[in-house]
């Protein structure tokens, strides 16, 4: 569901507060080209996650979810100098579009793409001792967003922010007994996040050139 109004709206606020640069306007080429779903965050959304991060004041952030890599450059560039920012993706076609596209923003030596299910990558990196993460983005597969929060929890910190995409799914969200798993899977995170004492929470819903959804923020209580 679209609306050419809020698609004006995204433009004029997208050219004055977050215009697109040669690295990100040639992400989103390269991963149009090379047949990825154009579903990444648009351009003001990227910059709302590079401005949460920066205010957070993150120096490790996780993303679950690359893609070709465009929201991946926004939190990278909110990191400082000796940040680190891990990102997992499932299909290896995108996570080699997104190296190529980090690499061209110049930041394949802040950046680690890893490849595979996010639920094997995430209990390799707490055995590794990565972490905790100070910010968290989780876009990926709506089915399992309960145990992606579940695991930003695990390798979080009193404080860590975790950001979750996609959440109002058109609306659907509010349907009580939705037959769409994608449904299903955020209201079961909506579910955990609002009876988990750790978490401090809300969502709201957005719309615009990638039509009406929404996200949730949710801090790490102290």
């Amino acid at each position: 569901m679209t609306n050419p109004q809020w698609t004006d709206v995204d433009r004029y606020f997208t050219e004055l507060l977050a215009p697109g640069d040669e690295a990100l306007s040639a992400a989103l080429t390269a991963s149009t080209a090379a047949g990825l779903p154009e579903i990444a965050v648009a351009p003001n959304q990227g910059k709302l996650l590079h401005l949460l991060a920066r205010v957070q004041g993150a120096r490790n952030i996780l993303e679950i979810g690359t893609l070709g890599g465009y929201s991946t450059i926004w939190l990278a560039r909110a990191l400082p100098s000796d940040g680190r920012l891990i990102t997992l993706e499932y299909d290896p076609a995108h996570a080699d579009v997104a190296r190529s596209n980090i690499a061209r923003a110049g930041l394949d030596e802040v950046v680690e793409v890893r490849t595979g299910a996010a639920l094997d990558s995430l209990p390799k990196l707490e055995a590794e001792g990565v972490g905790p993460f100070d910010f968290v983005f989780i876009d990926a597969d709506k089915v399992n967003n309960p145990r992606y929060v579940e695991w930003a929890l695990k390798l979080s910190r009193p404080g860590t922010v975790i950001v979750v995409d996609n959440v109002v799914r058109g609306g659907k969200v509010a349907t009580e007994h939705p037959d769409d798993p994608a449904v299903t899977g955020t209201r079961e995170m909506f579910d955990l996040v609002a009876r988990e004492p750790r978490l401090d929470a809300t969502a709201f819903q957005t719309v615009g050139t990638k039509g009406y959804d929404g996200l949730l923020v949710a801090r790490v209580v102290d």
